[in-house]
């Protein structure tokens, strides 16, 4: 199938495997943007360093749109039901929390206030939708900062797994992402 000139411009080629151009969402089959982004401690992660070790699931969180998403809150306490399974499959769960970098640090710390991230969960923040732009998740809407995603990426940074929401549920359960786990 022959590609536009547009659609061969917008990839480029890591470790054999096509990854869409910035400001594209990754798609199964092709490679995940690498990115870098800090948790609440400063530490900095990024995706090819956290792949190397073993997949990954990131998961894309809508942030604070003025209040804490309850149904991040039941997606994010559904994983941390199922830490065990993540960890004996060797999967580092990103969860990703954007929003304007005033008051982002002190929003996302508020969101795991009460929850216990065990090894292997980080949630990094991303301010002012630098991530979210790049991976083209921005949700441009009033009252809204991100599509709630949830991907599945290889030690290659192939995307194995991708549901994108387009409404506030719909978010890829626990279960699935374990079976979509290499």
């Amino acid at each position: 199938m022959a590609m536009s000139k547009f659609a061969l411009a917008c990839l480029l080629m890591v470790g054999g495997v096509a990854v869409a151009a910035e400001g594209t969402r990754p798609e199964v089959g092709k490679a995940a943007a690498d990115f870098e982004l800090a948790d609440l401690q400063g530490t900095k992660h990024t995706l090819a360093t956290t792949a190397k070790k073993g997949p990954v699931v990131l998961m894309v969180l809508r942030g604070f749109p003025g209040y804490q998403c309850p149904v991040c809150n039941k997606q994010v306490g559904q994983y941390l039901a199922a830490a065990d399974k993540f960890k004996a499959k060797g999967a580092t769960v990103l969860m990703v929390y954007p929003g304007p970098s005033k008051g982002l640090k002190e929003h996302a710390a508020e969101f795991v206030t009460g929850k216990t991230l065990p090894e292997g969960f980080h949630l990094l923040i991303d301010p002012d939708y630098t991530f979210i732009d790049k991976y083209d998740l921005r949700w441009d809407a009033p009252g809204e900062t991100a599509y709630p995603s949830t991907f599945v990426i290889d030690k290659d940074r192939k995307v194995v797994f991708a549901k994108i929401s387009k409404t506030h549920g719909d978010r890829a359960a626990a279960e699935d992402v374990l079976k979509a786990l290499p």
